[in-house]
């Protein structure tokens, strides 16, 4: 069944002009929120690739003598890499859903209504994994940038460059598995979240769409679910895309868990920076979703009105 959704997504898809504004609208999303805790998300990704223990004081630590050594601007550093990925990422992601939910609602006979649980959930999962194989080359750069000195890598091109050149194309795909079962339960998890939240709030209120400080909650929600269930793959993902610079070598998913929980444990290591991901995910997750819905809605009334106004 997964086959013939992937199928009918690619062989359906036409670009017409609610898949464009699908797309620019998930890519505005994504941009927003990404760039609203790049900071956050540099200092987590640092303490994930590392043996150092993490907390709250030692990550406002690390923001404030990157700050002092580098400027206030270093505290974004690697978020031209992030638009790069994220802006495509996020555009296909936003549109994949809504292009699965019509190929499900058809398939399951809710064209035009509320999907059940489980297409719901599966929705949300496959778009997470069409985003992902398409743009996870820039994931790898991305990672790599937030975690080395700026004289290391000049620019994104650099990075590309300097990975095939020394380690192999292939590196350019290292921690790809990890990220694609990370992706399943949290894409699927933040969207099913999300949309039940929409419904649940539809069926109490009579009010068919939320306002946006709930659209911002709901988000929130999602964030926190998805980004906590498949929060251990996601340090596994930052060891093996960063080994190369950090001195490791990880071979294999299990056995970059065993080296990691013997090193550091269980909760230290594959659920290091749980905490500062609780806040940093659940505000940039429900910016993008809030975000995401508020720009359709604009630019159906856009279109609207220039129908109206012929």
């Amino acid at each position: 069944m997964i086959l013939f959704l992937l199928f009918s997504f690619f062989h359906g898809f036409k670009p017409g002009r609610s898949v464009l504004n699908s797309l620019l609208s998930g890519a505005l999303a994504g941009a927003v929120a990404k760039t609203a805790v790049a900071p956050l998300d540099r200092t987590k990704i640092i303490f994930q690739v590392s043996s150092n223990r993490f907390s709250a004081k030692e990550a406002y630590k690390l923001i404030y003598r990157t700050y002092l050594k580098d400027g206030f601007f270093s505290l974004w550093r690697g978020n031209s890499a992030t638009m790069v990925r994220v802006i495509p990422y996020a555009a296909i992601q936003f549109c994949a859903h809504e292009q699965y939910k019509r190929i499900l609602g058809q398939y399951y006979g809710f064209q035009g209504k509320a999907l059940p649980p489980v297409p719901r959930l599966l929705a949300g999962s496959l778009a997470g994994t069409t985003a992902a194989m398409i743009t996870y080359p820039l994931d790898m750069v991305r990672a790599r940038m937030a975690v080395t000195p700026k004289e290391m890598y000049s620019n994104i091109l650099h990075v590309f460059v300097r990975i095939s050149r020394d380690e192999g194309l292939q590196t350019l795909y290292r921690g790809f598995t990890p990220t694609i079962l990370g992706v399943i339960p949290y894409a699927g998890l933040s969207f099913f979240t999300y949309e039940t939240l929409k419904k649940l709030h539809a069926e109490h209120t009579g009010r068919s769409q939320p306002f946006s400080y709930e659209r911002l909650a709901f988000g929130a929600c999602a964030g926190l679910i998805g980004q906590s269930a498949s929060y251990p793959l996601d340090v596994v993902r930052r060891r093996m895309q960063t080994a190369g610079v950090t001195g490791h070598t990880y071979g294999s998913i299990s056995g970059t868990m065993r080296e990691i929980v013997r090193e550091e444990g269980v909760i230290r290591g594959l659920y290091k920076g749980l905490s500062m991901n609780w806040v940093k995910g659940p505000i940039a997750v429900g910016i993008s979703f809030m975000t995401f819905d508020l720009m359709q809605i604009l630019l159906r009334k856009l279109q609207q009105w220039r129908y109206s106004a012929r």
